[in-house]
């Protein structure tokens, strides 16, 4: 079981708000010309240009693997034949300024791929591995390493989908909606009111949690 990491651990300060992050200064058109020059460098075998796309794009592919529940082995696995699949499709991609919904699509994939093959079913509420608390014996970790578990017993009472979701706003660096929709396979204009309503149930399992 993949345990949660400390920016996952920091998820309560997203039970109050999800934001979509500011951009750089960048248009999205700019942004766009950017990944797509990088897939081309990469496809050309640019060293540098792919250690910039796994960069770029590495938090967005295990966020996806970790919403599938897999084990450390598998998810490794996982996200190696994602990245292996990108090297050999990288020159034929038909927009490859959309590289990470398409990272996202094919790392789902995947782990579909494992969880079929393997005949397992993906674990959710009482298999979620409880939060590591480190520094215990000072009051305000206690307090946080107790606020934590609340939330992380609330969050594994959500519907796996929800999961999947939250996990993806809350990696970083944050994924586009089109990465999210390619991940989820969801309308993007769906994206917004889900999290709205995902954010709500979390909240409500919280306060039953902590009731």
């Amino acid at each position: 079981m993949v345990h949660p990491t400390s920016k996952e651990r920091d998820m309560t300060v997203q039970t109050e708000t999800v934001q979509r992050p500011a951009g750089s200064g960048a248009t999205a058109g700019e942004r766009d010309a950017d990944v797509a020059q990088l897939v081309g460098a990469a496809a050309g075998g640019d060293q540098r240009a792919w250690d910039a796309l796994v960069d770029r794009y590495a938090g967005l592919v295990w966020a996806v693997i970790r919403g599938h529940r897999l084990s450390g082995a598998d998810a490794a696995d996982a996200s190696q034949t994602t990245w292996l699949r990108l090297v050999e499709h990288a020159s034929g991609l038909k927009d490859p300024a959309r590289v990470g919904a398409w990272l996202a699509t094919t790392a789902r994939r995947e782990c579909l791929r494992i969880l079929r093959t393997s005949g397992r079913q993906i674990p959710f509420g009482d298999d979620l591995p409880e939060p590591v608390c480190e520094d215990e014996g000072v009051d305000d970790d206690l307090l946080r390493c107790e606020r934590d578990a609340h939330l992380w017993e609330a969050f594994g009472r959500l519907p796996e989908r929800d999961q999947s979701l939250l996990r993806m706003l809350v990696s970083d660096p944050a994924p586009s909606y089109l990465e999210i929709a390619g991940a989820l396979d969801m309308p993007i204009g769906s994206i917004g009111p889900t999290r709205a309503r995902c954010l709500e149930r979390l909240r409500r399992e919280r306060d039953a949690v902590c009731a």
